[in-house]
């Protein structure tokens, strides 16, 4: 449908190859805020056949070379199949849409097309939740619920709120087809450097109302609780509900004070040994590739890795890839191949009991096309993050992590991903879907606080 230009905004934010938000008040670099000890099983009640209210997905991707995870997710009625990035880091799911579209990186034929009668208004509380902690700017409550998406590059996201039909197959075998809110995407700018994503959007998992998951456990269809099992081989799982958390999992608080997957404090170790890095905070967002640390820890951390490898048969390389990169006599194959010259980083909850995330070389190495090992923790502050810390997927690799909305914490421990679970706890061996995209940097956007006069987003903002 033709659409009329109008404007919008929502807080939200991206960074550097992967989709992430904050909230105004996130904690800087490090914090002494202390949190309660919280190590016990599951104690959610199941459904009343074992396996109920959780749907399971394969999960598509890798770390290197392409940058990201995915799912496919069913829309609409006739149902469309759309490919969306996983990142717990945002709450509002978004798609690219056909409306029509401008910068859409997708062939028409593959865009959600929208229908007036789906449209959400500024009235209703679905369009509160998507801008929270700010108020929906309307001319009247009957406007259309707009969003918008700006990006530290100067790249951006503008659309409008919807709702529609999401066809989902629970783990008890029946189908469901809700009627969920999600952002039509109708503008896309992506200046970066990189290439554009080739999936059709990113689903928020964060724990705030606007996500999916909120959404599915405000109808009792599940409970609010996700987790992912990302393999270091390619794929994966992911699943929303309780049914696949194991048994004598540890759990960590999250901070009671961030509505993010934000840890309690941490102390930083390297090959066991103290770094004098402490009151550590650390976001776990599924939609960053790699970690991201600031800049003084990030600085502590390259010193220590140089250290230990004085007199190792590494030298430093220039490669395309990431930043610092090493190369070897001969090209590396793999981690396992390189791995040895490099210890083990942990973070130690110090406010949790016995609650470490270790962080073996396989969990921030990768290895380049070219054979060269290159250093999957990047500078947070240098990529805009100013002094934000984030674990990404290449140090959640090959583990179960859940995050636990209802009890405010989140778990994880070491479990073979390659596979995907079935009924029986047994596991299906044809899962691995690898696919490639990579992307750009978002920066949070509050119409209250932004000069309006210095962007040109205005111009493009549209009316269905």
């Amino acid at each position: 449908m033709d659409v009329k230009k109008r404007k919008a905004t929502v807080p939200w934010m991206m960074m550097v190859m992967f989709f992430l938000v904050f909230s105004a008040n996130f904690p800087g670099c490090f914090s002494a805020a202390s949190q309660q000890s919280n190590k016990k099983k599951s104690t959610h009640p199941k459904a009343g056949n074992g396996f109920g209210s959780s749907v399971l997905f394969p999960v598509t991707g890798n770390v290197y070379p392409l940058g990201y995870y995915s799912i496919s997710l069913t829309i609409g009625h006739p149902p469309k199949v759309f490919e969306f990035d996983i990142d717990t880091g945002s709450d509002l799911t978004w798609v690219q849409c056909d409306a029509p579209c401008t910068g859409c990186t997708k062939p028409v034929d593959q865009l959600y097309k929208p229908e007036k009668h789906i449209l959400v208004r500024c009235e209703h509380p679905s369009c509160g939740a998507v801008h929270y902690p700010e108020s929906p700017r309307c001319e009247t409550p009957d406007d259309q619920c707009d969003f918008e998406v700006d990006y530290v590059d100067h790249g951006s996201v503008l659309g409008v709120v919807v709702t529609d039909f999401f066809s989902l197959r629970l783990m008890n075998g029946s189908l469901i087809r809700p009627h969920l809110t999600f952002g039509c995407a109708y503008d896309l700018k992506i200046p970066g450097p990189y290439p554009p994503p080739s999936t059709a959007g990113v689903l928020g998992l964060g724990n705030g109302k606007a996500s999916i998951l909120s959404q599915l456990q405000s109808f009792d269809l599940t409970r609010n609780i996700l987790g992912h099992c990302l393999s270091g081989k390619d794929g994966g799982f992911l699943f929303l509900g309780d049914d696949l958390i194991p048994s004598g999992i540890g759990w960590m608080p999250m901070s009671a004070d961030s509505k993010h997957y934000l840890s309690s404090p941490a102390e930083l170790l390297y090959g066991g040994k103290p770094t004098g890095i402490k009151d550590l905070k650390v976001v776990f967002d599924s939609g960053s590739s790699y970690t991201y640390f600031c800049f003084q820890v990030y600085e502590a951390v390259l010193d220590l890795l140089r250290r230990g490898l004085k007199g190792k048969p590494l030298d430093t390389v220039r490669d395309k890839a990431l930043p610092i990169c090493w190369k070897g006599m001969k090209p590396f194959k793999s981690v396992h191949d390189v791995k040895s010259y490099f210890s083990t980083l942990t973070l130690s909850f110090t406010n949790t009991r016995n609650i470490q995330l270790q962080l073996q070389p396989e969990a921030y190495l990768i290895v380049t096309e070219h054979g060269n090992a290159c250093l999957g923790i990047l500078n947070g502050t240098e990529a805009g993050l100013e002094d934000f810390n984030i674990i990404g997927d290449i140090s959640l690799l090959d583990k179960m992590v859940i995050y636990d909305n209802e009890k405010q914490q989140i778990g994880w421990v070491s479990a073979n991903c390659d596979r995907l679970p079935n009924l029986d706890s047994n596991y299906n061996e044809d899962f691995q879907q690898p696919y490639a995209a990579n992307f750009v940097i978002l920066e949070e956007n509050y119409p209250s606080t932004q000069d309006s006069s210095k962007s040109n987003i205005g111009d493009r903002k549209q009316e269905l």
